[in-house]
């Protein structure tokens, strides 16, 4: 697979940042690629991103169950994935709930909150988010850098046999 045909293939596996694609191709990949291995690379990729690319992946990433989704504006992972979650259906007082926890988060942390809702339902997330607020900014990038992570290897996983 080319460079070109890599980052086309995988550049919005890291929320609307091809430039972890780009950066994590490797020439020497084995084939078949696997989610593992192709992950391993745009891990590697992303953590060696400065903080301002880093954060800019952290931006890029919608708030869940937020404007996007009302719209119809998610990406499609994003959409499935919070569908999954069954944040597409939630009550009147869920969704203010949600409103609110992502405006205080998003002032508090200048980021989206951010977690790889797979496996997950409506009342994880909310109590992994008022769990998450209280930290502080550094714990917090290092957890939200984490989950993108996360997101990242299942929706690689849905594209590419398991591997390592």
């Amino acid at each position: 697979m080319t460079k070109n045909e890599f980052i086309e293939r995988f550049g919005g596996v890291f929320e609307h940042s091809p430039w972890v694609a780009e950066r994590g191709y490797r020439a020497d990949f084995a084939e078949p690629l696997t989610a593992g291995d192709v992950h391993s690379a745009m891990a590697a990729a992303f953590r060696a991103g400065t903080d301002v690319e880093r954060l800019a992946v952290l931006r890029a990433h919608p708030d869940l169950a937020g404007k996007l989704a009302i719209a119809g504006e998610l990406t499609e992972d994003s959409r499935k994935e919070q569908a999954g979650a069954g944040l597409d259906r939630l009550s009147a007082d869920e969704h203010a709930r949600f409103t609110a926890l992502n405006s205080a988060y998003v002032e508090k942390f200048g980021f989206p909150f951010i977690i790889a809702v797979k496996g997950l339902n409506k009342d994880d997330i909310l109590a992994a988010f008022e769990t998450r607020i209280n930290n502080d900014r550094d714990v917090e990038f290092a957890t939200a850098c984490a989950q993108v992570e996360r997101i990242a290897l299942l929706r690689l996983s849905g594209m590419l046999p398991a591997g390592n």
